[in-house]
């Protein structure tokens, strides 16, 4: 097994998309160039029989909006999340992947569907992808048994009273008007059942990512350091974050890299039909050698007012680079700039 270069994208929403080759066209090159590249799909790909309310919670893009997918290369796509919602927009998402050829994770016609993995060989390595979804709807937007969702992972919440002095800054209980701390964690049995199923995919694949649909705005919560850390235990070697939107810290743990949030990558349209502002996403590089993790770095994207995904110069960045910097080092990780690549490593 030799070295590939594989690459990881945030969000892609392709809602409103009348031309295939315009999100991409300016990043083509880049994301061609990789061995393996993979995304998490923010949108079914779904024409409705009727018109559907801004207020409903899928987000509907025509399937011919797809073939961006196929443009860029994406070998592998993870759909679990908290968009890709309703029995037959998942069905129709599923029958337009199958048709591009992409093969895809965590949304299935079933639980069994939805949670088993997608396995891709290049150059005769094994690549698995799982994904998982603790960001979803309580309307049975989980896979059952016998019904069409996707693959959650579920995780609790809890306001404890800061009765002890746990950060400097917080002022004793006493004071009327102190905040609870936030406690969260994730759903034992799912964890357990999450668990079982890397560890036997690691016995099949070479090179094992984890892909997670988690997070609340620009925070790492308890519960996503939490699975980070499990499945990298039970055999990932790289774990890839998505669904808050913003540029979240970096991580080397035992020698794998994990990016908490990757942000968004095409995302033009959102929640109540409104166009996303100038956001701040991250295009994830990670070179392998075999199994073993070479380096792994980011750059910086953005959209322009076509809808069109531009690479940043990243000295244009410096204040985004150095606020993920420091947030970045509370997990023991150093971030140094290398040319247009932000590369990260243990500190």
């Amino acid at each position: 097994m030799g070295s590939a270069l594989m690459m990881f994208t945030g969000d892609i929403n392709l809602m409103n998309v009348t031309d295939p080759a315009l999100p991409f066209a300016r990043v083509i090159d880049t994301l061609r160039s990789a061995d393996v590249l993979f995304g998490n799909l923010e949108c079914c790909l779904y024409q409705p029989s009727a018109e559907k309310s801004l207020m409903d919670e899928g987000f509907y893009a025509t399937p011919a909006a797809g073939q961006a997918l196929k443009l860029a290369g994406y070998h592998a796509i993870g759909n679990a999340n908290n968009v890709n919602y309703g029995a037959e927009a998942i069905q129709s998402s599923l029958r337009e992947l199958a048709k591009l050829g992409i093969p895809c994770t965590g949304a299935g016609l079933n639980r069994t569907q939805a949670r088993k993995p997608v396995i891709t060989t290049r150059d005769g390595v094994r690549y698995g992808f799982v994904q998982r979804t603790s960001v979803y709807w309580p309307t049975n937007h989980e896979a059952g048994e016998h019904s069409p969702g996707v693959a959650a992972l579920r995780g609790h919440t809890a306001y404890q009273l800061p009765l002890h002095k746990t950060r400097p800054e917080m002022p004793p209980a006493n004071r009327p008007g102190v905040p609870p701390v936030i406690m969260t964690w994730t759903d034992a049995k799912y964890l357990a059942e999450y668990i079982q199923e890397i560890e036997a995919l690691r016995k099949e694949v070479d090179v094992l990512v984890a892909s997670q649909h988690w997070g609340l705005h620009e925070e790492v919560l308890d519960y996503m350091t939490e699975i980070a850390h499990a499945v990298i235990d039970a055999g990932a070697d790289i774990v890839i974050g998505h669904g808050p939107h913003y540029s979240l810290p970096v991580e080397i743990y035992k020698g794998k890299p994990v990016f908490y949030g990757l942000g968004s990558f095409s995302f033009y349209t959102g929640h109540g039909g409104r166009t996303h502002g100038d956001w701040l996403g991250m295009l994830a590089r990670v070179k392998m050698n075999g199994s073993t993790c070479e380096s792994a770095s980011f750059e910086f994207v953005r959209h322009n007012d076509r809808n069109e995904t531009v690479i940043c110069n990243l000295s244009h960045e410096q204040a985004a680079l150095e606020a993920l910097r420091g947030r970045s080092a509370k997990f023991k990780t150093a971030i140094r700039m290398d040319g247009n690549n932000a590369v990260f490593h243990a500190a």
